[in-house]
């Protein structure tokens, strides 16, 4: 069973940081990409940054220049550091991997910024 354990949520003035963290568990294969999604209230899940095994990574033009992902393949775990947060940067963040072809989810975590 595949577990993805989201933390580093919180409550942020407008130009804060954050940084979110999410470690898998129990994948029997290799992890093939690594990522961040968002949903805000009354929106669509929309991706925020990914990562692949082999490094490269993709970035919402809403949070690049902003957000920066890095993952550590040792330790099966994705980072997103958050900085110059914004308000509209508000809503769940999801943790998600893909293995092989099927994706997991963690169970997210909220982020809130205030102006």
């Amino acid at each position: 069973q595949v577990r993805l354990v989201e933390s580093g949520g919180g409550l942020v003035q407008a130009e804060g940081s954050l940084r979110l963290s999410c470690a898998v568990s129990g994948s029997r294969f290799r992890i093939n990409a690594m990522g961040w999604y968002r949903q805000a209230p009354g929106k669509q899940r929309e991706l925020v940054a990914v990562i692949t095994s082999g490094g490269t990574t993709n970035y919402a033009d809403s949070v690049k220049g902003r957000f920066t992902i890095s993952g550590d393949n040792a330790k099966n775990t994705v980072y997103l550091q958050m900085n110059s947060l914004k308000p509209e940067d508000t809503a769940i963040y999801y943790c998600n991997c893909r293995v092989l072809v099927i994706d997991y989810w963690g169970q997210g975590t909220q982020v809130t910024v205030y102006s």
